[in-house]
C-alpha cells in the first residue's frame, strides 16, 4: 500500500491545503501508517479492521494514547532527531514520542502561531515554565525556545522562579506598550499572580495547564478567574498540545479552542470507543485527534479528554475519562 504514498511529496505539501484536502491527506496517511507502523497495524488488526474499507475520517481507527507509554510507536525504522517525554505526575509512566524529523514540528508550531498570533518577531515572548525547564525532552520548551529566538526582543526568554525580575520587565514592557505573550504552566502563573498582581494592557497570558502536584487541582474557569482578576485582563489564552502531537490548538478565551490546519478533532462515544462521529455538527463525548504532522508516529490518537466539538470545528475540553491517568499537562475542568 505504501507504493501509493509518496511521503516526500506528502511532507512538501503538508502545510498547503490548496493542493489536497484534509480528508484526502488523512486517508493517505492511514494507509501508510497501517503498512509501516507495526504497533498501529497490530491494533487495527486486533479490531478486525479491513484497511480497504477505511474511506472516511470516522472509519479510521484511533490508537489509544496510552500506547505511547507502553509501546514504541513509530512508522518505519529510524533514528529520531528528538524524543519528547511527558512530564507526568508522581507514580505515573511517562509517554515517549520519537520524532524523526524535527523540522516538521518546527514548521507545524510556527504555522499555528502565525495563524493565530502573527509573526513571532512582532512579540516579546516570555516562558514561565519552571517544571518543564528542569527536565529534558519537553516539546513545549522546544516550541517556546524557538519562538523566543524568532522574537528577537531583548526581554524575551525563560524565567524560572525569578518573579521579581519578571514583574519588573513586564512593567517596562507595559510602559513601552510592547506587545507581549507570557506563556506559563498553570501553577507558576498562579504563584506569580499571587505575589505580583499587575495591570496588563499589552500582554496576553497563555496557560498551558498543569499543577504538577504543586497546588490543589482547579477547573480551568477558576484558574482563569484568578488570573483575570490579578492582571486586570478580560481573557486568558490557552494552548492545547501534548507530547504525542506535533500540532496544537489555541484558545483566545473561555476555553474555546481552534485547531491549526494540520489538526482536527473528532468525537467518539464513551461507552463505545469505536463509534466515531463524522465532523460537521455539535457533538459531546471523548476527544479523538487527527494530526497530519505526525507522519512518523501515529496521526490518529484517541485521547482521554472529554469534550465538545462544534459545527465550525472549534472545541472545549470538559473533563477526563473516568479511571484514566491525569495528564501532567492538563487541567481538571468541568
Amino acid at each position: 500500500m505504501n507504493n501509493l504514498f509518496d511521503h516526500t511529496k506528502y511532507r512538501e505539501s503538508l502545510f498547503d491545503f490548496n493542493i489536497s484536502g484534509f480528508t484526502r491527506k488523512a486517508l493517505q496517511l492511514f494507509a501508510f501508517q497501517y503498512e509501516l507502523n507495526p504497533v498501529y497495524r497490530q491494533y487495527c488488526d486486533s479490531l478486525g479492521i479491513d484497511p480497504s474499507g477505511v474511506d472516511k475520517l470516522a472509519s479510521i481507527p484511533f490508537l489509544p494514547i496510552s500506547f505511547f507509554k507502553s509501546h514504541d510507536v513509530r512508522t518505519g525504522v529510524f533514528d529520531p532527531e528528538l524524543i519528547f517525554e511527558s512530564s507526568g505526575t508522581t507514580g505515573t509512566v511517562n509517554s515517549r514520542h520519537a520524532v524523526k524529523d524535527a523540522e516538521i514540528y518546527r514548521q507545524s508550531f510556527l504555522n499555528g502561531f502565525r495563524k493565530f498570533y502573527g509573526e513571532p518577531s512582532g512579540w516579546t515572548i516570555i516562558g514561565l515554565l519552571p517544571s518543564y525547564l528542569e527536565r529534558k525532552n519537553s516539546s513545549l520548551v522546544v516550541m517556546v525556545d524557538e519562538l523566543v529566538k524568532l522574537s528577537g526582543h531583548p526581554k524575551s526568554g525563560f524565567y524560572l522562579y525569578d518573579h521579581e525580575r519578571l514583574h519588573q520587565n513586564l512593567e517596562q514592557l507595559e510602559s513601552a506598550k510592547q506587545k507581549t505573550l507570557l506563556i506559563g504552566v498553570t501553577y507558576a502563573l498562579l504563584d506569580f499572580a499571587e505575589k505580583y498582581p499587575i495591570h496588563l494592557d499589552h500582554t496576553i497570558i497563555m496557560e498551558t495547564g498543569g499543577m504538577k502536584g504543586r497546588r490543589e487541582e482547579m477547573t480551568r474557569s477558576e484558574v482563569h478567574e484568578i488570573l483575570m482578576r490579578s492582571f486586570n485582563i478580560d481573557q486568558v489564552h490557552s494552548e492545547y498540545g501534548m507530547t504525542e502531537l506535533l500540532s496544537q490548538g489555541y484558545s483566545s478565551g473561555e476555553g474555546l479552542f481552534h485547531c491549526t490546519d494540520t489538526m482536527k478533532i473528532l468525537i467518539r462515544e464513551e461507552d463505545d470507543p469505536l463509534e466515531v462521529h463524522e465532523p460537521g455538527s455539535e457533538q459531546r463525548g471523548i476527544i479523538n485527534v487527527i494530526d497530519l504532522a505526525n507522519i512518523w508516529s501515529s496521526a490518529f490518537i484517541a485521547t482521554e479528554d472529554a469534550g465538545i466539538v462544534y459545527e465550525d470545528g472549534s472545541f472545549n475540553i470538559t473533563g477526563r475519562v473516568d479511571a484514566s491517568d491525569i495528564r501532567g499537562c492538563s487541567l481538571m475542568v468541568v
